[in-house]
């Protein structure tokens, strides 16, 4: 009886040992291929989750919620998250990865200041009754300061969707 276990031990063993050996030579990844790196133009998908969406008036109409992938693994659809608070009410739409801007480049803001600086110094001038007169002249200046904010290589810095958030809200739901 003990020799009998014993030997359907050793045939299950030894057909595992085969089975797995012959996967190994079959599933073997070429090394050559693989990544060793961070390539610029790839994104890391748990990255993609929370960037904003904006529409072409540079309007914030959702985020990413979710990264949906076929089974060779390249994505399909991207689930948007479109109102609601804090991730509350919020309604999930599917929208075709190719229908999507994804824009690497930060924002920029332009904001203006306007100061009033003299143009020329203050000119100085004797009257004829020995007096000292000073004259100023004021003009406007405006300044444009443009900032830059630094790029993130992991992932987008935002999507753009020619949409509007009331179009979103009015596509059916995803449900997961």
């Amino acid at each position: 009886m003990i020799s009998k276990c014993l030997a359907m031990v050793f045939l299950a063993t030894a057909s595992m040992t085969g089975a797995a050996s012959a996967q190994t030579a079959t599933n073997q990844v070429d090394s050559t291929t693989s990544a060793t790196t961070h390539r610029v133009g790839e994104w890391r998908a748990s990255k993609l989750a929370g960037v904003n969406v904006y529409n072409e008036a540079n309007e914030k109409i959702g985020d990413i919620n979710e990264v949906i992938l076929d089974r060779s693994g390249k994505v399909a659809n991207v689930i948007l998250g479109v109102g609601g608070v804090l991730g509350l009410g919020e309604h999930y739409v599917a929208v075709p990865f190719d229908k999507l801007k994804w824009v690497d480049q930060p924002a920029t803001s332009a904001t203006a200041s306007t100061t009033s600086a003299p143009v020329n110094p203050p000119a100085t001038t004797s009257a004829p009754d020995g007096a000292t007169r000073t004259t100023t002249g004021a003009a406007t200046t405006t300044t444009t300061t443009t900032t830059t904010i630094p790029s993130k290589s992991w992932y987008p810095d935002r999507v753009v969707l020619n949409a509007t958030k009331d179009e979103l809200k009015a596509m059916p739901e995803f449900k997961y």
